[in-house]
């Protein structure tokens, strides 16, 4: 399993837009068949300062997903009412059963 954090810290004017795009990406992206988990979260302590959870089964559904219409949307969207470049870290974990 693979996990990425994605931060993203957003221009307060384009809150809402961000927001929107937010919502759409995850819901499309949680009916990927790779995804395991999609989510994503605002830092209470520090306002338009959210972080993406995704978990994914592999590197390619990550391949994948970078590949849909949804995720180039939302990139292409979002980019230009960011406040500093997004920051994506990726983990390699395994599952204990």
């Amino acid at each position: 399993m693979i996990i990425i954090h994605a931060n993203i810290k957003v221009n307060e004017p384009y809150r809402e837009i961000f927001l929107e795009e937010a919502r759409l990406v995850t819901k499309q992206s949680q009916a990927e068949s790779g995804n395991i988990s999609y989510q994503y979260y605002e830092n209470p302590e520090e306002v338009n300062s959210f972080i993406f959870v995704e978990k994914w089964n592999d590197e390619e559904a990550i391949q994948l997903h970078e590949e849909t219409s949804h995720f180039k949307r939302f990139i292409n969207v979002v980019e230009p009412i960011v406040a500093e470049p997004i920051h994506a870290e990726l983990f390699e974990a395994s599952i204990k059963r």
